[in-house]
């Protein structure tokens, strides 16, 4: 602790520096005399200041800084830490063309947006009910009747701030110490780590770009056995765009239906954001798993609502009360504002009406423009995506190069951090996906940022070397 801390007026404790003296060397185990139970939970020998009483009493017996395990075996979101650090880039004045946040570059709809301003004027800015208020739960089960196939009552909804709460609160409410959550790879960041902090175990299970990075349901049996609590799926999927055909769900839910303890979470963001012909296949909507489906949907990809922090979660009743009984001690309710947002937003029409028609055309103009650009680029693999708005290109081919003046590209992050650093484009590294073997692109930009990013991006791999032969 610096010493114009500890002189603070605001602290009266420390009130008369005169009576401290500091130790800025580190102090030794024997020079330091602790308690039994301090003792264990400390290790002195990385004290660094101590605060001692001049009269020569007890010294000041330093702060526990330990974490909890659980916290501790959580890994920091590598797709946050780029975009902040390309941010922060951009604000120094480098000109980044950031290409990681999982984010639309559109506003909000109109409508949309001026609901939530309505709202404030309205003065409808208190508390909601723990789960929603009752006409927007309302409102989802009719979204989810008309699109999706599904029955639900508003007791069968919980809306959140944003589809990752509902599947953190999914996870740690069905999911017991041991248990293990089967993930197929490449996946979304928090997956695994919402296992964790469940105190789970997370069982990846592997994919492959020739397979459209689509699970096989063999792969899917050979790894489920008693301790096997719940697959995560996600489609259209984030981070390869891919989307499981109904023939393929049907496997799976075949799989999944003969082990009782088995549990789906289905992860359905990006539900309409995709590309004809591919359709989205609610799993819920098949025979026989409805009763063990958990599915999570939700407003900022569709609606361009990323900052509005809504999204819901539509499941057995039995599950969504134990889910809510989480949110209850967590957050509350989502904000009141942005419940009217999204009521609006559900009222856009099917499939969000011709506002989101819209975005998915941009979209889709953009994804072809990258996978045609990135084929012409020697080395490369690509699986063209079906939906969301990213690309999943597999780069392997150039590990082992090496670029005078960088040194070696061996992985995923070096190969970024080359492309930050040469291109000025800040991507995901796939080893943040669990796919070591690709980068994730998101082309949720408009079409002239990602023209000047291909030419910087191409100009870059120009300089590796030796050339890449397929």
């Amino acid at each position: 602790m610096e010493a114009s801390a500890l002189t603070s007026p605001s602290r009266s404790i420390l009130s008369k520096p005169s009576s401290f003296r500091f130790l800025s060397h580190s102090i030794s185990p024997k020079q330091v005399s602790f308690s039994k139970t301090w003792e264990k939970r400390i290790n002195v020998a990385s004290v660094k200041v101590m605060a001692i009483s001049h009269n020569g009493s007890e010294p000041i017996q330093p702060v526990d800084d330990s974490i909890n395990p659980r916290v501790k075996s959580v890994k920091p979101s590598k797709t946050m830490a780029i975009s902040d650090h390309a941010t922060a880039l951009v604000q120094a004045g480098v000109p980044v063309i950031r290409l990681a946040a999982g984010e639309p570059d559109f506003d909000t709809p109109a409508a949309i947006a001026e609901a939530g301003i309505n709202a404030i004027r309205e003065g409808q800015t208190r508390y909601t009910p723990n789960t929603g208020t009752m006409e927007l739960r309302k409102a989802i089960c009719h979204k989810l009747k008309e699109e999706n196939g599904l029955d639900y009552a508003p007791d069968q909804i919980m809306v959140s701030n944003g589809a990752k709460q509902c599947a953190l609160q999914a996870v740690l409410a069905v999911c017991s110490p041991g248990d293990e959550v089967l993930i197929p790879a490449p996946f979304y960041v928090s997956y695994p780590e919402m296992a964790r902090l469940a105190d789970a175990e997370p069982i990846i299970l592997p994919t492959d770009i020739s397979d459209n990075f689509l699970l096989k349901p063999e792969i899917l049996a050979s790894k489920i056995n008693k301790k096997s609590r719940l697959l995560i799926l996600c489609s259209p999927s984030n981070p390869t765009g891919s989307v499981y055909p109904k023939e393929l769900l049907e496997q799976i839910a075949d799989i999944v239906r003969k082990h009782p303890r088995l549990l789906v979470l289905s992860d359905e963001i990006y539900e309409h954001i995709i590309f004809s012909p591919a359709k989205h296949i609610s799993i819920a909507s098949l025979p026989g798993m409805y009763d063990r489906t958990l599915t999570i949907n939700g407003f900022s990809k569709t609606f361009a609502m990323t900052g509005w922090r809504l999204g819901y979660l539509a499941g057995p009743k039995h599950f969504l009360s134990a889910c809510a009984k989480l949110q209850s001690q967590n957050t509350s309710g989502a904000s009141s504002i942005s419940q009217k947002a999204g009521l609006a937003a559900l009222n856009l029409g099917y499939a969000g009406g011709e506002a989101v028609t819209t975005m998915v055309k941009a979209f889709r103009e953009r994804r072809d423009f990258l996978v045609k650009s990135f084929r012409e680029l020697p080395g490369v693999k690509i699986s063209e995506p079906q939906g969301a708005f990213y690309l999943f290109i597999d780069f392997s081919s150039h590990y082992g190069s090496e670029v005078e003046g960088f040194g070696v590209i061996n992985d995923s992050e070096s190969l970024c951090r080359f492309l930050l650093d040469k291109a000025q484009v800040a991507l995901v590294p796939g080893d943040a996906f669990g796919d070591d073997r690709c980068i994730r692109i998101s082309y949720a930009a408009s079409l002239t940022t990602l023209e000047a990013a291909m030419n910087r991006i191409k100009d870059a791999m120009a300089l590796l070397k030796p050339p890449v032969t397929v």
